[in-house]
């Protein structure tokens, strides 16, 4: 399955139409041009999808932010990453185990790899999941097969 495909599939519930991807990092953040050309940041690991460019302009004004910059590269946790597991093989990506809106720490302790496919599914299920509850509302986490 495709990734545009996966994301139509796990995030559509939000409204996203997506057309192309036109960037992503190690941590499978996606850059995400819909069918309107709007972009949209898919962020597994803070488990959001959403608009933050209403067109090419603004996202090349973003491209020059650089508190959106070091937040999209995530430098000093891909170092760390790629020191604990090396290179990422095709189809992979680094990802926080707990993710961080559900309190995971940005940490090594908490990293491993995962396919980006996996990552894509995950986030919008949870996401659609605990859309509704407000922050720091207690959640217990059950693994069905």
């Amino acid at each position: 399955m495709s990734i545009i495909q996966e994301v139509k599939d796990s995030w559509g519930w939000i409204g996203i139409e997506p057309l192309t991807i036109v960037g992503e990092n190690d941590f499978g953040n996606l850059m995400i041009e819909d069918v309107g050309g709007k972009y949209w940041r898919l962020s597994p690991e803070d488990v959001y999808c959403e608009v933050v460019a209403n067109d090419r302009s603004d996202l090349e004004r973003l491209s020059q932010d650089q508190d959106f910059l070091e937040d999209w590269y995530m430098q000093a946790l891909v170092e760390q990453a790629k020191e604990s597991f090396g290179e990422l093989p095709e189809g992979r990506k680094y990802c926080l185990v707990i993710p961080g809106a559900l309190g995971g720490e940005y940490g090594i302790s908490n990293i491993k790899t995962a396919p980006l496919v996996d990552l894509v599914r995950f986030s919008g299920d949870l996401a659609k999941q605990i859309k509704d509850l407000p922050d720091g509302a207690e959640i217990q986490l059950r693994v069905v097969d």
